[in-house]
Parts: structure tokens; sequence; C-alpha cells
């Protein structure tokens, strides 16, 4: 009786186990929520107007990413803000609002303005700056009041986003750098103040630096003497003086010559003997 006892005990309990993970593996295979959802059919580049050749939908697991779009009429007809590539989700921050049309100004955020830049290869970095590079911007003429001092080289917008090079907003296809003449810079209202004021009188050239590199550096401006090693005079100092002496007065004598006066001035006797 006591072996029966025991032989039950244990193949209850292996009854159990098994029982445990059976239910754990059922479990596990439960099918999770799936949801279609709108992405693109082709890279849709910046700018872009969307329309139902670049559209398809495709099925996501489990919770659907904040923004994704359900139905293909909620993406047509508005121009992508950023670049999509083919098979992402499309998101609704990622479009213009609907009638905001496609090109370079539904990509302006608010508050903001695009500002047209003349460059050169050499002044567009060899053709590097292109949508989504940071630049800095400097400026080279003749200071106001200062013709004697030469050509003087000043730093006047720092990490200004390139938001477009070229008559054309998109990358090269070959993902070679582009030979620009244009560059459109996202600056502020005063900054695009100052880069227009700049473009009239003055010669601009971009400075390419790291996306991640945003410290705001203070520069000092560049003159001739920098580049040729001629340390920039430093003012005169004066020696100090004591007040100044107050002047001193002189002495006038009358000469009286018969009917003839003649008046005479000195200097002031004062130390003289």
């Amino acid at each position: 009786m006591t072996i029966m006892l025991v032989a039950m005990v244990i193949a209850g309990g292996c009854a159990w186990v098994v029982y445990k993970l059976v239910s754990k593996g059922m479990g596990a295979s439960k099918p999770e929520s799936t949801t279609r959802v709108v992405s693109a059919a082709k890279d849709i580049p910046l700018g872009a107007v969307l329309t139902t050749d670049d559209l398809t939908t495709m099925t996501l697991t489990g919770t659907p990413p904040k923004g994704a779009l359900f139905k293909q009429e909620d993406a047509i007809g508005r121009g992508a803000i950023t670049q999509i590539s083919q098979g992402e989700p499309i998101l609704d921050n990622q479009l213009a609002g609907l009638g905001s049309g496609g090109g370079l100004a539904p990509t302006i955020p608010q508050g903001m303005r695009a500002c047209a830049v003349r460059v050169d290869e050499v002044v567009g970095v060899a053709g590097f700056v292109i949508p989504g590079m940071r630049v800095d911007v400097l400026v080279s003429g003749n200071p106001p009041g200062s013709a004697n001092e030469g050509v003087v080289t000043e730093t006047i917008l720092q990490n200004i986003q390139v938001l477009s090079a070229g008559t054309d907003i998109q990358r090269d296809a070959t993902g070679k750098p582009l030979q620009v003449q244009v560059v459109n810079l996202l600056v502020t209202p005063e900054q695009a103040e100052l880069l227009s004021l700049a473009s009239n009188s003055l010669k601009i050239q971009l400075v390419l630096r790291n996306p991640l590199d945003t410290q705001m550096t203070k520069v000092p401006a560049a003159g001739m003497g920098n580049l040729f090693g001629t340390p920039t005079p430093a003012p005169k100092e004066h020696a100090a003086r004591g007040p100044a002496k107050p002047a001193a007065k002189p002495y006038q004598i009358v000469i009286m010559n018969g009917n003839k006066t003649e008046n005479q001035k000195f200097a002031s006797p004062e130390g003289q003997h």
C-alpha cells in the first residue's frame, strides 16, 4: 500500500507539471492582433505629392505606430515633408496638411523661413551641401569705417539646416554630391534679413558641420593680419599725466617817453631773478 501511495503521488505530480507546460505552450501560440496600415509602395522623395501609385498597404503585428494611416484617402494629395523609404509605414506627421501641395513650402515649419543663397562649387563645399545637412554661414568684406584694415571674415550664422540644394530639392539618385547653384537655408525672419543684407554686398561662404554638433561657438572675426601672422596693433597707452598747470599770467610795463606811451608785456617773473 505504501508503494502504491508513493507511486500515485509521483504520477500526480508529473501529470500536473505536464499540464502546466502544455497550457503555457498553447497560450504562447495564440496569434497576436494584426492591423493593416498605409505604407510606401516606392521611395517617396521630399516634397512629392502622394498619389495612388505611391501607396500600398502592409500588415503590422501588435499595436500600430502612433499616427499611422489606415486609409489611402488620408494620404493622397498631401505633400511629403520628409523622405519616406519603400515599405515604410506612412505616418501623419510625415505629410503636409491637405491642400498644402508639394515642393519646398510645406517643409517649412511655422515661424521659420526659407532663404535662398547663391553659391558656386567651392562655396557649396564642393557639392556636399545637400538637404538635411547643417552649415555655418561666413561673410567676407570691408566693414564700414575700416577701409584701411582690409577684408574681414566673420561667422554670422551657425548650425543652419539646408532645406534644398540647386533647383531640385531631391538628393542625387546615385548618392553622388550635387553641383549646386542655389542653396535654401531654414532660418528665422531675423536671420533671413542678415542673409539678404550680406548677399547684396558681401561674399558668402558655407561651412559644413557635423549634424550632431549643435554647440554654438563664439568665433572672433578674422582679418588679413590673422592670415599672415601680423598681430593686431594694440591701442596706444598714454602716460599718466598730472593736472595741467594754469597758464602763467604775463605782466605789463608802461614806458612813457615824453609824450609817447608804450606798453610792453613780459612773461611771468615767477621763478626768475
